[in-house]
């Protein structure tokens, strides 16, 4: 057993890398991943890829942590690590700040478990505080029905701000849900106005958090 710890020791493998410990932290980093992702995420209707983003976040990042861990590794590899942590984004339309948070949730579970010389007890706790505090903030009855924004750019200006919604369902065949004014231009006699409507249930939807993606241009 002595021979085996100065082998792990001039090979610079700390004797808490165990593989009862490994296997004690993965555990408990699978359990509140199916927490997180397959109870708490999903209790909303969400971007059907956005789970495998989560996923393969917290494994990935609980393996570079496990694997940092087990030998001896310049600072640098640490700050490399993180430096490749910046460089993810989510840069489709349909992610939301909701989907933010429980990535950035996501990692932070990845880290508490991926840590050796730490008590379970303590991961435990850290990881049920993150899971409750996501559990009571995040309610599922504020829940509202997916919408798509469409802007348009009506050829005339409004006396009454009241006629632009009737206008705009006249000219799409459908009352919108709401209709915001972006732009009045006396110039060009314009009137640039985004309207939101119904979702339908086979297109990704946009929300205030993000950015409309779609311009119609009518006259």
């Amino acid at each position: 057993m002595h021979a085996a710890a100065s082998m792990l020791a001039a090979k610079g493998i700390t004797a808490h890398i165990a593989p009862l410990d490994l296997t004690t932290r993965g555990g408990l980093d699978i359990v509140a991943l199916l927490v997180l992702v397959g109870w708490l995420y999903r209790r909303r209707p969400s971007v059907p890829a956005m789970p495998l983003v989560l996923v393969a976040l917290n494994v990935g990042l609980f393996a570079a942590m496990s694997t940092i861990s087990a030998g001896k590794f310049p600072a640098g590899v640490g700050f490399g690590l993180f430096g490749i942590l910046s460089l993810v984004r989510l840069r489709s339309a349909a992610f939301t700040l909701r989907d933010v948070a429980y990535t950035f949730v996501t990692l932070v579970i990845a880290l508490c478990t991926g840590l050796p010389q730490r008590d379970s007890w303590l991961v435990i706790a850290l990881a049920v505080v993150v899971l409750v505090a996501v559990l009571v903030v995040d309610d599922p009855r504020s829940y509202r029905p997916p919408t798509r924004s469409v802007k348009l750019t009506l050829d005339r200006i409004y006396d009454d701000p009241s006629l632009i919604a009737q206008d705009v369902a006249f000219r799409f065949g459908q009352a919108p849900l709401s209709v915001v004014v972006d732009e009045v231009d006396y110039v060009r006699e314009t009137t640039r106005v985004s309207a939101r409507y119904p979702a339908p249930p086979d297109e990704p939807a946009t929300t205030p958090e993000t950015e409309p993606r779609e311009r119609v241009t009518t006259s």
